[in-house]
């Protein structure tokens, strides 16, 4: 009974040590015929399709470069994020399609559809990325205008007389 303890402490021993080595990736690798990872990312009524690639880090959105379709330093760092916590900036192109929203709302599109490609690509990153919360889209979008109000909330100016 003893040799039985004996040998199940050491697989469990054994099992531990070869969990450590290396993340294992429970979710397989999902890439279309030409070897991409394709997702979607959506932010506020912004839309993006992301195909992403092994490359030179080139980021390309609506078939301009990032830094002249996003002029703003402050949106790139946003596109630049899921990169950044997986340690694979410069190591991916990207390719992506956006419409709906204003600029900040695409942004948020990309770096959410940037986010669900490298999973998708890489799943062992996938806990990396959702830690960071990249993998949740942010559900916040702007509140409908009321009937007998100025705004969604403001109410028109009271007067007494």
């Amino acid at each position: 009974m003893s040799e039985t303890l004996d040998t199940l402490a050491g697989l469990g021993a054994a099992a531990a040590d070869t969990r450590a080595s290396e993340p294992v990736a429970l979710r397989p690798q999902i890439l279309d015929k030409f070897g991409r990872a394709y997702a979607t990312g959506r932010r506020k009524d912004a839309v993006a399709r992301v195909w992403l690639k092994p490359g030179s880090g080139r980021i390309e959105v609506n078939g301009r470069d990032q830094s002249v379709y996003f002029a703003r330093p402050t949106l790139r760092l946003i596109i630049n994020q899921p990169f950044d916590v997986a340690e694979r900036r410069g190591q991916y192109d990207v390719v992506a399609t956006v419409s709906g929203g204003g600029l900040s709302g695409q942004a948020g599109a990309v770096k959410h559809g940037i986010a669900q490609a490298l999973t998708r690509y890489e799943p062992a990153l996938r806990t990396v990325v959702k830690q960071a919360g990249f993998l949740t889209r942010d559900s916040r979008v702007v509140e409908r205008k009321k009937y007998g109000r100025r705004k969604a909330r403001r109410s028109f100016q009271f007067s007494k007389r």
